[in-house]
């Protein structure tokens, strides 16, 4: 009985959404927006998922010539989620595909 169930697993298709965003109140906004379009058409989906923030710290001169003790620091945060959709059907792949998230949003969708 366990083999059938691995046999069930392994049968089950997935598809899996990245989002990324440098802004976090956008990247939330956008994941709510694509779990209610999930929940209309009663799909299972895992999901947000927050994944560690990037972070990219630059570290420029203040001044050209002299003064090198004067520095200033700038970062760059890029946040990222996943949310995973069990058993996807064709219909729930071209509503993904028609959604109109906000400027600044980086979506890769994964079968």
């Amino acid at each position: 009985m366990p083999a059938a169930k691995k046999q069930e697993e392994k049968l089950e298709q997935k598809i899996r959404i990245k989002i990324r965003a440098y802004d976090h109140k956008v990247i939330d906004a956008s994941a709510r927006q694509i779990m209610e379009v999930l929940a209309r058409q009663g799909v299972k989906a895992v999901g947000p998922v927050p994944l560690p923030t990037d972070i990219r710290k630059y570290t420029v001169n203040r001044s050209s010539f002299v003064h090198k003790d004067a520095r200033e620091q700038f970062e760059m945060r890029a946040h990222k989620r996943i949310i995973d959709i069990m058993n996807p059907n064709p219909k729930i792949v071209d509503s993904l595909s028609s959604l109109n998230l906000p400027a600044g949003v980086d979506i890769e969708i994964k079968m």
